[in-house]
C-alpha cells in the first residue's frame, strides 16, 4: 500500500494493488467516489483488531570528521545486513575507521578497520550472503549498500553512492539503507583531494556510530562501550602517512598576516638555498651564518682594521677584524667583518655599537649573514666543524 499526499490539497491517499469493486443496482449509474468515500464499519473493525507493532525501527547516525550522516535502514528487506551493520555500530567496530576510497561523483567507501580496503569481518566471523530486493535499487544518489569481493562475500565494508546512473551495481551490492540527512557532509567528503587510487590525502574518519532505532535484540554478551576505543596502531600509522583528520589544510589558519608573511619568506629562502646547493654554490642547504661575527658598514674610508679592532675589543676577545677592500685598488669598500671568540661578546657589541660615530661616520652594525668563509673552507676541502655553521652544531665561525 502506498501512502501519497495530494497535490495542493489537504488530504492524502492510500493506494493498494486491489481493484475496486464495480457498484451494482442504483449505485451503478452514480459510480463510486473513490477519492472521498469513507471506510465501512467492517473495514474499521478489521483495522482496529489488527495488532499494533509500533513504528518499525530503522535509523542510524554515522558521525564523521566532516559532520553527521543520518541513514535510514531497511531491516524488513535486508534483515541480516542491517543486523550486521547495527551490531558493528553499537560495539564500536566502525569508530575511527577511514573513508579509504573516495571517487568523486561516484561513491564513498568505508568500514575497513585496516584502512586499505582489504580487511573487515561480519559479526558472525565469516562472509554472509547477499540480500537483493526488487524494490531496493541504485536508482538514485546517496544509496547505502555493501561493498564486497564477489557474490555472497559481505563483511563490514559499505559504500554510499554520490552520483546518478548506478544501475550496474544492482544485483551485485546489497542495498540496505539510504541517506536521509547530511548531504552537505557527503558533499564535503566527495570533494576531498585524493590520490590516483581514491585515498584522500587528509584522513577522513568515522568518529562513532549511533543506532537510533535497533530492530534486533542485542546478542548475548555484546560489549557496548561507553566511549570510542583508542586509535589502533594501523590508525596511527595512517596519520603519520597522511594529513591527520584534525590537521588543517589551510596553512594560514589562525595566524596573523605578519606570521604568514614570515613563513612565506622562510620557505622562499629555503627554496633558494636548495637551488644554490644543487648548483654547487652552497655546501649544504641547511648551512647557517655564524653567530659570533658582526657586519659593520657605512665606515669612513680612512678607518683601518686596527682601529676597529681596538674599538670592538672592549667587548671581548677578537679573532679577526677585517675591512673589506677593492682587490685592485686597495681602497676601502666602507664595510668590515668583526669575528669574536664567542657569541656573547658579539651580542654585547651589537647592542652597544650600532649607530656609534667612528671617524665622523655613524656606523651600522648587524649580525653577519655571510657564509663565504665556510664556503671557502669547503672548496679547499678543509675539515668542517660545528663552529663553521654546519647543521647539527652550534653556529659559529667567520
Amino acid at each position: 500500500t502506498l501512502f501519497c499526499a495530494a497535490f495542493r490539497r489537504s488530504r492524502f491517499y492510500l493506494l493498494s494493488r486491489r481493484e475496486p469493486e464495480e457498484p451494482e443496482g442504483d449505485d451503478a449509474a452514480a459510480g463510486r467516489d473513490v477519492f472521498n468515500e469513507k471506510p465501512t464499519a467492517e473495514e474499521l473493525g478489521a483495522a482496529q483488531a489488527r495488532p499494533n507493532k509500533g513504528p518499525l525501527p530503522d535509523a542510524a547516525v554515522v558521525s564523521t570528521t566532516h559532520g553527521e550522516i543520518h541513514v535510514r535502514l531497511f531491516p524488513k528487506e535486508c534483515p541480516r545486513t542491517v543486523e550486521n551493520f547495527t551490531t558493528h555500530a553499537k560495539n564500536g567496530y566502525y569508530d575511527g575507521v577511514l573513508f579509504h576510497r573516495v571517487i568523486k561523483g561516484f561513491m564513498l567507501q568505508t568500514g575497513d578497520p585496516l584502512g586499505d580496503g582489504t580487511g573487515g569481518t561480519s559479526i558472525w566471523g565469516r562472509d554472509f550472503e547477499d540480500e537483493f530486493h526488487r524494490s531496493l535499487r541504485h536508482d538514485r544518489p546517496f544509496t547505502v549498500s555493501m561493498a564486497n569481493a564477489g557474490p555472497n562475500t559481505n563483511a563490514s565494508q559499505f559504500l554510499i553512492t554520490t552520483g546518478q546512473g548506478m544501475g550496474h551495481l544492482d544485483g551485485r551490492h546489497t542495498v540496505f539503507g539510504e541517506v536521509a540527512e547530511g548531504l552537505d557532509t557527503l558533499a564535503a567528503i566527495d570533494a576531498a583531494y585524493c590520490d590516483k587510487e581514491g585515498r584522500p590525502y587528509q584522513n577522513i574518519r568515522i568518529k562513532h556510530t549511533i543506532v537510533l532505532d535497533d530492530p534486533f535484540p542485542d546478542p548475548a554478551g555484546l560489549p557496548v562501550p561507553d566511549h570510542s576505543p583508542p586509535p589502533t596502531e594501523a590508525q596511527l600509522r595512517h596519520d603519520r602517512e597522511r594529513l591527520a583528520d584534525d590537521e588543517s589544510l589551510d596553512a594560514a589558519a589562525g595566524k596573523t598576516a605578519e606570521e604568514v608573511e614570515e613563513e612565506l619568506a622562510a620557505q622562499a629562502a629555503r627554496s633558494r638555498a636548495e637551488v644554490l646547493e644543487m648548483l654547487g654554490d652552497l655546501p649544504d642547504a641547511d648551512i647557517a651564518p655564524p653567530e659570533n661575527v658582526l657586519f659593520v658598514c657605512k665606515l669612513n674610508p680612512v678607518t683601518q682594521d686596527d682601529d676597529l679592532e681596538v674599538i670592538f675589543s672592549r667587548f671581548g676577545d677578537i679573532r679577526k677584524c677585517e675591512v673589506i677592500r677593492d682587490h685592485r685598488t686597495g681602497e676601502s669598500l666602507n664595510y668590515a667583518f668583526v669575528e669574536f671568540a664567542d657569541k656573547e661578546s658579539c651580542e654585547r657589541a651589537y647592542i652597544k655599537m650600532d649607530g656609534v660615530l667612528i671617524d665622523d661616520r655613524r656606523i651600522k652594525v648587524d649580525f653577519s649573514q655571510s657564509v663565504a668563509k665556510t664556503w671557502n673552507r669547503y672548496r679547499r676541502n678543509e675539515k668542517m666543524t660545528a663552529a663553521d655553521g654546519q647543521p647539527g652544531g652550534d653556529r659559529g665561525g667567520g
